[in-house]
């Protein structure tokens, strides 16, 4: 049986602090240095990552119709959680 597991893979993120202080992610450049637009944050709330391990700020953010949940550390890192097998 394979298990997957997962990793994180930091990224580079753009963002911007809303007028209320809010920290929003606009946009990440993903490892081969493509950049992708957030269309739109879902939600966002202070999660761990039980996939990839870390905690910290989760937005599920929508990008080209798919979902995906990119994570700000406390350490001031962007990280994406990936999948291997």
């Amino acid at each position: 049986m394979t298990v997957r597991r997962g990793y994180k893979v930091y990224v580079d993120v753009g963002a911007e602090f809303s007028d209320e202080g809010e920290l929003v992610p606009k946009y990440l450049i993903w490892e081969d240095g493509t950049r992708y637009e957030i269309d739109r944050i879902v939600k966002h709330e202070r999660c761990a990552s039980r996939k990839a391990g870390g905690a910290g700020i989760l937005y599920v953010c929508r990008v080209r119709g798919q979902d995906i949940r990119l994570f700000y550390e406390e350490n001031y890192r962007w990280f994406v959680e990936a999948k291997t097998l």
